[in-house]
Parts: structure tokens; sequence; C-alpha cells
């Protein structure tokens, strides 16, 4: 088994810092909406003379939380121009400007009296969001060793997962949540770029970019060398060599080539799906709103409800760190989305219910709880790491920004329009989870081959092989064996 090395282990604790920035930025605007919503009146009425209205307000609350998957959009899809020029090191040293200045702004919003300084920083933070699900994934992708490459690309969601319990505790009214202190609660970000800063210029650029696309072998090298702890990475450099081989065959490949060759519609096609799956799990729905969904069910403390389901979050992605690699990504990605379907159905009876039983409020902080379980067992980690797996280094940085882009869009869908479907539908709104779950579940069964295990240059042979005019004429029972030597 392979070594975890300290530079590894360096390398891709201080790349993850960025997954943690991601995570504390799309959960911290959940708790303080009531001072937050305060604020917004205050400031209007100060430079209005006027109350603002309701509708209003209810759109600048809104643009407040969506304006950042809006930010994360452009981010996403500006991932290839910085890790091609830059490196993936240098790229994530860079994106920390904007958590500064998104610090900076939304720290000082208060002082200024100025919403448009806490929107900005909201769409200025997403921006930096983005940037960091495409370069963390990829870098941890690329300096991981084959073996570990699964468990080390689950840290990325692991990172997003306590960034998220962070911004709930802190969140809490007795913490940072109150209406002196809701700018430094927005503005922390600050410390955690200050951190991964300092940090950054003790990690290696990854090896991959070096060799491939600067042709700097012995520097490669030498750096394969300090992150696997030993001094023969003949296999490794080999298999960067052949990888370098094929992308001298293959061009770097625009977004455009990525939908109109053979060869990478398939894969294309699965990684969108996959970061789909994630989002329209209505996994944001639970988050963005789910002190509001606590209450409704009764519960008497929402908030502590809240905070155990960020505990949830977190010691279930631990389970998925160890068991990535023994189980293999699509039998944990059909899991998690069964469970999840299973889970929704549980909260949709218990939400219908609780009028007549009024038990009914626990059974739903059990159904949300499982629901928050089973996300993290499958549709929480394998579609980030997934994607560097699937395309070699040519269609690589192209392939994530498409990935990066159709999960924050559809993020930036469900934060929108759930509110509205919630009022319309009441209880019955994760129905419209259940049968999208069950859908991602049966394309998850016939077209997502098992990665685990295999180099990257295998994987899209296997593609080349199942590519070319006939794509779709594959039976599951084929794109199972497309994983057959994946047995560790």
């Amino acid at each position: 088994m392979e070594m975890m090395t300290f530079q590894l282990m360096l390398a891709v604790g201080t790349a993850v810092i960025g997954s943690l920035q991601f995570g504390y930025n799309s959960g911290v605007i959940n708790a303080p909406q009531k001072v937050i919503e305060s604020f917004l009146n205050e400031s209007w009425t100060v430079r209005y003379g006027e109350e603002i209205s309701k509708t209003t307000q209810t759109t600048l609350w809104a643009l407040s939380v969506s304006i950042f998957s809006v930010g994360g959009i452009f981010g996403s899809f500006s991932v290839g121009l910085f890790v091609n020029r830059f490196g993936r090191r240098n790229s994530m040293f860079m994106a920390n400007v904007l958590a500064f200045v998104s610090a900076s702004l939304m720290g000082f919003s208060k002082m200024g009296g100025s919403w448009e300084m806490l929107i900005t920083g909201r769409f200025v933070v997403g921006l930096y969001s983005g940037l960091s699900t495409g370069f963390v994934p990829m870098y941890v992708g690329e300096v991981s060793p084959t073996a570990l490459r699964g468990a080390l690309g689950t840290l990325h969601q692991l990172g997003i997962v306590i960034g998220i319990l962070m911004a709930q505790v802190f969140g809490m009214e007795s913490i940072m949540g109150n209406a002196s202190l809701w700018p430094f609660l927005l503005s922390f970000t600050f410390i955690p770029a200050l951190l991964q800063c300092i940090l950054l210029p003790f990690c290696p650029e990854s090896p991959r970019f070096l060799l491939i696309n600067r042709k700097e072998e012995d520097k490669a090298r030498s750096v394969m060398k300090k992150l696997r702890g030993t001094t023969d990475v003949t296999a490794d450099m080999q298999e960067m060599k052949e990888e370098s081989r094929q992308m001298m065959r293959e061009k770097k490949v625009t977004i455009a080539e990525l939908f109109r060759s053979q060869l990478y519609r398939q894969p294309i096609l699965i990684a969108i799906m996959l970061q789909l799956s994630q989002q329209l799990s209505g996994i944001n729905a639970v988050f963005y709103f789910s002190t509001r969904i606590f209450e409704k069910a009764g519960v008497a403390q929402p908030v502590y409800a809240t905070i155990g389901t960020g505990v949830v979050n977190v010691a279930f992605t631990v389970v998925s760190l160890f068991v990535v690699e023994r189980a293999g990504r699509r039998s944990l990605h059909l899991l998690g989305l069964l469970g999840m379907a299973g889970a929704a159905v549980l909260m949709t009876i218990a939400l219908a219910l609780q009028e007549q039983l009024p038990w009914m409020s626990y059974v739903s902080i059990v159904a949300i709880f499982a629901f928050v379980a089973f996300f993290e067992i499958g549709p929480g980690p394998i579609p980030w790491f997934i994607v560097a797996e699937l395309f070699s280094q040519g269609p690589r940085p192209s392939a994530f920004a498409v990935a990066g882009f159709s999960n924050w869009t559809a993020n930036f869908i469900v934060a929108m329009t759930f509110q509205y479907a919630e009022e319309l539908c009441g209880p019955y709104v994760f129905v419209i989870f259940i049968i999208l779950l069950l859908g991602f579940f049966i394309f998850t069964y016939f077209k997502v081959p098992e990665t685990k295990g295999r180099t990257f240059d295998d994987i899209s042979a296997g593609f080349r092989q199942s590519g070319g005019p006939g794509v779709e004429k594959h039976s599951p029972e084929e794109l199972n064996s497309l994983g057959a030597d994946s047995q560790l």
C-alpha cells in the first residue's frame, strides 16, 4: 500500500483549505437571516427615509444568498484559464486575493451602511469558491498516488462539510450570528485565506503539470520523490510519460470539442450527470433551509437540529473516506442515491402527517439525518474527484470547467426555486427530489463505469473502446467489465 508522506499530507491539507472556504461561505448565510434582513431594512431607511417594502427585502435577501452561486458559475468556468498558464498551486495562491477582497467588502458593509457591499462581497467570494471547486480536486487528484486517490479525493468534500459545520456553529446567536457581530461572521474567510497563503509556498507544484505542461522532467521527478517518500518513482514517471504521449496525440481540448468529439461525449455526459445528481438531490434545499424545515416540523430548538445535521454530515464524510477505496465509486454512488430517495420518502410522510401525529417531528429529524448521511456516502464526494479520473490531461481542465459550471448552475436553480416550490407543494416538495434521485440511480447503473484502482490512462482507454459510432450500444455488464481489472 502507498505511503502517506508528510509532503503529500501538507500538499493535500493546504489545498483543502479552499474546500473549507467553499463550505463555510455556502453555509454561513443560513443562520443570521433575521439580523441581515433587519440590516437591509435599516440601511434602506437611513438612505431613502422610508421603510423597505417586503418584496424588496425578500429580493435583496434572495440575491445575497444566490449571488454566491452566480459568482461560482463564473469562477468554475475560468478554472482552465488559470491552471494551464500558472499551474495548479500558483492558481490557488492567486485566488486568495478574491477571498481578501470579499472579506473586506462584507466585513465593512455594516459600517458603510451598504447592502451593495454585502452583495458584491458574496459575489466575489462565490468567484473564489468556484475557482476552488476546480483547483482543489484537480491538484489533489494529480499529487495523489493511484491507490489513495479516492480516499484523498474525498478530503475535498470533508473540507466542504467541516466548513459548513463551522458556519453553523459560528452563526449561532450567542457566538457571531447576532446584530453586532455578523460582519465578522461573513468576513471570517480572511483567516483561512491567510493560512493558505502562508502554507502554499511549502507545497510542490503538481508533478503532472511540471512534466506534461512545462516539460520539466527533472523537476517533476524530484517533486514526485518528495511526495512518495521514495527514491524509486519510475512507475509514477512512466504513467505520466504515457499520459504525456497520449496528450501529444490529443492536443488541448476546448469546451466545444468535449461535446463534438465522439471520444469525450460519453465521459463528459457522465461528469455532468454526476454533478447534477449531487446538486439536484435536494441536499442544498436541506442546507439552505434546514432551520426553517425543522421549525415547520415543530422542533423546539431548530438551530441545534441544524448543527446536528452538520455533525452527521462530517461523520459520514469520514466514513466515505475509509470506504471509497474498498467499495468502489460506482457502488457507493448507487447506494447513496437509493438511500437518499428512501429518506426523502420518509421525510414526505413525516411532513404530511405531522398535524395529526405530533411525534412525526422526530421522524422528520431522523429522515433529514439519514438523507444527509446517504448523501455523504456517495453523491457528496464522488462527483468531484471522478471528473479527474474520467479525463486525461488534455481535456481535464475543460472538463472541470464544464462539471463545475453544471454543479453551480444546478446549485443556483435550487437556491432560487426551492422556496417557491415549497410554497406550491407544501410537504410534498421532496417528491420532486425522489423522482430526480431515482432517475440518477438508473443513469448511474447503466452508464457509469467503475474507476477504482485504475490509472487515468486505463480509464480513458476504456472509453476509447466504447467510443466510436455506436457509443450507446453497451450493456451494463460490459460497462461493469470496464472495471473488472480494478480489484486491488
